[in-house]
């Protein structure tokens, strides 16, 4: 059994480079690149599929669940951070602030410690639902909560883990089931034929 971390297809304003709404549905490209997945995990033995309520998480778990016929079950513990007041806005109003630091705190949003700590709360919920049987289990979310599990939670082994990483949008992470949690696939896009084409984090 693996367990398959999965970011979100693309949307318009991932390209745009706007901090996203909840509702931000998949663009063009980002229905095609949900397309491929699931059709690349057709023949996987995935038994749950596990997605942020985030439309765009929703959309792209939606297409493996064709491609599968595996059971969906959302979480709202798997929603990207809360940006708060900052949703909505270009990366390019923001200057020199560094929205991602950690001591940074969105106005109306999500302090990182907060958001780790719900974080933490996904894996452990994803951890339980690994006891339930055999089969792999695909968990579709966002950028950020990617970059906080491999930063803090996973054992990345020998794959090079920048700061701050941001992985491609669809892109496929797959880690052992049992602690340490082993990475054994970083961030594949082998199901893109073109690659992928990575916007903004969140």
């Amino acid at each position: 059994m693996a367990l398959l971390l999965i970011r979100h297809g693309e949307t318009d304003l991932n390209t745009g480079r706007v901090v996203q709404f909840p509702d931000t549905p998949l663009g063009e490209v980002g229905l095609a690149q949900a397309e491929a997945l699931g059709a690349s995990l057709r023949s996987r033995a995935l038994r749950l599929v596990v997605a942020s309520d985030y439309l765009r998480a929703r959309m792209t778990a939606e297409r493996i669940v064709a491609h599968t016929n595996a059971p969906l079950v959302e979480s709202p513990h798997w929603r990207e951070r809360n940006f708060g007041d900052l949703r909505g806005r270009p990366y390019s109003e923001f200057g020199d602030l560094d929205i991602f630091a950690r001591d940074f705190l969105p106005p109306g949003g999500e302090s990182w410690t907060d958001f780790d700590s719900r974080v933490d709360r996904a894996w452990s919920e994803l951890i339980a639902h690994g006891d339930d049987g055999a089969g792999d289990i695909a968990v579709v979310t966002h950028g950020l909560v990617l970059r906080s599990l491999l930063e803090r939670v996973l054992d990345v082994g020998g794959h090079v883990v920048e700061p701050g990483i941001t992985v491609a949008n669809t892109s496929v992470t797959i880690v052992d089931h049992v602690p340490p949690w082993r990475v054994i696939a970083l961030a594949a896009v082998a199901h893109l034929a073109d690659g992928a084409r990575d916007g903004a984090a969140v």
